[in-house]
This record gives C-alpha cells, sequence and structure tokens, in this order.
C-alpha cells in the first residue's frame, strides 16, 4: 500500500490508541479553530489504516487540528494516509510532536515510555533502570540520538508514569519540581496517596531532601503516615506565607484548561492592574 492523501470524514478518524499528547481547550486551541476558520486547513494531518476496519483511520499527526476542526465545523479533512503498523506508529506519533515548544512533563514521560516499548518490540533493548556501560542497543541511548534529553534524561521522565494522577498533574501545574517528583515515583502508590492528602491538608509539596528521604523509608518498607508528616512539616529555609483559595471557588471565571499556575497568574496579573489603577485615581484627586 502506497502513501495516499485524500479528505477523510472527522466521523472516520480515531485517536491513536495511548497517544500521550493532551489536547486542551484554551487560548492556543481557540486561536487553531479561528485560523481553521478563516483558511482552513494548511498542513494535512497524517493517518494510518486502522486494523481489521475499513474506511476507518488512527491519527499518528493532527489531534489538535482534527479537535479544532471539529469545533470549527467541519465534517472532513486532508489527511496523508501511511501504511504503518502498530509500532512504526506509536514511534511517528511520538516523533511528531516531541520537539513542540509547550510539552507537559507529563506528555514527554508518556512519550518516551510509549516509544521505548515500541522500539523493544522492534528487537531493541529496553534496559531502563540501569546504566551499565557497554549495554548496546539500549532504546534510551536510541532515543537520545534524536532529542535534546540525554539517556539517563530519558529514564528519569519515563519514572514520572509511576505517579498517580494527581500528583503528576501538580508536576505539570509547577508546583512539583521535576527533581523531586522522580524520588516520589519510587513510593507505592498507596504511599503517594498518603503523601497527596498531607500536601492537600498542610499546603505544602517536597523538596528535593524531603523527597529523597520519603523514597528512602519507602524502600525500606518503614514510611507510615507519622513518619511522612514529620518530613512533610518541617519548615523550609525559603518558605512563604501563601494565601490559600480553593481551586473550586475561582475556576469559573477562567478558561476551561487553565492550570492553577496560569490562574495564578492572571490574579497576580490583576492585583498589578489594580494596584496601579488605585495609584492613579489617588494621584487624580
Amino acid at each position: 500500500m502506497k502513501n495516499t492523501t485524500k479528505n477523510i470524514m472527522i466521523t472516520n478518524l480515531h485517536a491513536f490508541e495511548g497517544h500521550p499528547y493532551k489536547v486542551q481547550d484554551n487560548e492556543e486551541m481557540n486561536a487553531l479553530i479561528e485560523s481553521i476558520q478563516e483558511q482552513g486547513i494548511l498542513s494535512p494531518i497524517i493517518v494510518r489504516p486502522k486494523e481489521n476496519t475499513e474506511n476507518e483511520y488512527e491519527i499518528i499527526s493532527g489531534h489538535r487540528r482534527v479537535r479544532a476542526a471539529t469545533k470549527a465545523g467541519m465534517e472532513e479533512i486532508p489527511a496523508i494516509i501511511l501504511p504503518l503498523d502498530r509500532d512504526a506508529a506509536a514511534i511517528a506519533v511520538v516523533d511528531s510532536n516531541l520537539h513542540r515548544e509547550h510539552i507537559l512533563p507529563s506528555e514527554k514521560a508518556f512519550a518516551y515510555k510509549l516509544k521505548a516499548e515500541a522500539l523493544s518490540r522492534q528487537g531493541k533493548r529496553t534496559d531502563l533502570t540501569s546504566c551499565q556501560v557497554g549495554t548496546k542497543f539500549r532504546t534510551d541511548y536510541v532515543m537520545a540520538e534524536s532529542v535534546d534529553d540525554s539517556a539517563r534524561q530519558i529514564q528519569r521522565y519515563i519514572r514520572l508514569t509511576n505517579l498517580i494522577a494527581p500528583i503528576l498533574d501538580m508536576v505539570d501545574e509547577g508546583r512539583i519540581a521535576f527533581t523531586p517528583a522522580v524520588e516520589i515515583s519510587y513510593l507505592l502508590p498507596e504511599e503517594q496517596q498518603m503523601l497527596l492528602s498531607e500536601m492537600e491538608y498542610n499546603d505544602c509539596t517536597p523538596n528535593l531532601s524531603q523527597a529523597q528521604r520519603l523514597k528512602e523509608l519507602s524502600m525500606q518498607g518503614l514510611l507510615t503516615v507519622e513518619r511522612l508528616s514529620a518530613i512533610m512539616c518541617e519548615e523550609k529555609a525559603n518558605q512563604k506565607e501563601r494565601i490559600r483559595i480553593p481551586a473550586d471557588r475561582i475556576r469559573k471565571y477562567f478558561p476551561s484548561g487553565y492550570t492553577t499556575a496560569q490562574m495564578e497568574e492572571t490574579i497576580v496579573k490583576l492585583c498589578e492592574a489594580y494596584h496601579k489603577k488605585r495609584l492613579r485615581d489617588r494621584d487624580s484627586r
């Protein structure tokens, strides 16, 4: 089967199963919808035929364009059809988006994992837990040849896929730094749930030292609620007073898909604008 290009009904398109990239209804999506309404689809999406079906396709590249085209009222979309098997398609899905300017840690983590598993099934080595010298054809080294991250950094990103969803969301929102998050990923799911409850109750997140100690206790089977709480209640040298506003109280005032970090930044900007207005009003009296 050769590569072909044709218009495909959007109802016949399916997201690639397990694709790691989030399609969010945010300002970028709104801009893409407007562009499509004005100029149409300038670049065809890339798809592959879905196994054991007729005229059904999986999206390899273009999940955001399909979402925007749907919202723009389009019924069909131009597509390049590639005859790829599942593993080759998985690698193409990852590579087509990995160099995007804005990519979340979770997206990169699951992208690296998806590609590593596909390369492994194609016959490559997939030792992602050790750094033995001389290991040939390891998937992390293969991937490192085409991205800015080292083999070791790729291993660390893949570790993030072991985080429970709420904690991984906090990493995406910038509330937990990457390095502590890697250490937290070694905690058992139930231990991570304990940590999440502690973070929510005390409005705190672990620094690197705390995360490392939590990991060490977990590896020894000694991490209890009491020990976790004692570590997390330590006063940090750079800890600052915070104003706590429940996200449910203010989320309705922000675009769908806004992270808590984006909401916080917007609130700060609004406060700055309000302060400047008060100064102008005072000076005009």
